[in-house]
């Protein structure tokens, strides 16, 4: 098991090796194995960039992520034109549903809301905005309105969908559903055995809203 210090260095290497970040902005701190993350980036992508590499370093049990997007010069558009400009991209994007995103923009921060019937159509939405000029950031309220699947079947297809994707027995994770809501608990290896139930689990015909509670443990 790594210690504070090694992870702590891992982190600050991973991150200087990430191209689209500027390493030399962000402090990094590590306290049993929860790293946080402080400092400025130029834009929102950078900040997911950081967020995202941070998770790839082993040792790493959670993300306190405390990074302030500060633009300048070319990178500062009005609220008007990234909202106009987000309209357009979310428009433009054939996953998207048609008239069922709503935008609103205020001090450069999108909030996106509405009802759709997949989780991959919200997540859709997200990704169309959130590398756009100007913006210093992106909640994303849209709603899926799922279809009433029995908490068994959905269950079922989500054990299924961890064995065909993972190299990991399904009986370490904890499923529980209750009518479209479903809470993720256990232990996983890594982030990214994390993210792949997560994925699982969203990608579930009937699910409505995943609570990710499983701990990455080394």
């Amino acid at each position: 098991m790594k210690i504070d210090t090694t992870i702590q260095s891992d982190v600050r290497n991973e991150l200087s090796w990430e191209p689209s970040v500027n390493a030399q902005n962000i402090g990094v701190t590590v306290k049993d194995g929860v790293v946080t993350l402080r400092g400025n980036v130029a834009t929102y992508a950078e900040k997911s960039a950081a967020e995202d590499a941070a998770k790839r370093v082993s040792g790493v049990r959670a993300i306190a992520e405390e990074l302030t997007v500060e633009l300048y010069g070319d990178h500062l558009r009005d609220d008007g034109d990234i909202g106009n400009t987000a309209k357009n991209s979310i428009e433009w994007n054939i996953v998207v549903p048609k008239g069922k995103v709503k935008i609103l923009v205020q001090n450069g921060w999108i909030t996106l809301t509405g009802d759709v019937d997949f989780y991959f159509q919200k997540a859709a939405a997200y990704n169309a905005v959130q590398y756009l000029l100007g913006v210093k950031g992106v909640t994303n309220d849209i709603r899926i309105i799922a279809p009433t699947v029995s908490a068994g079947e959905v269950r079922g297809q989500i054990e299924a969908a961890i064995k065909r994707t993972m190299e990991k027995d399904s009986n370490d994770i904890h499923i529980a559903a209750d009518d479209g809501r479903i809470t993720l608990t256990g232990k996983v290896h890594s982030w990214l055995e994390r993210d792949e139930v997560d994925r699982a689990a969203w990608s579930t015909r009937g699910v409505s809203s995943v609570e990710n509670n499983i701990v990455v443990s080394y």
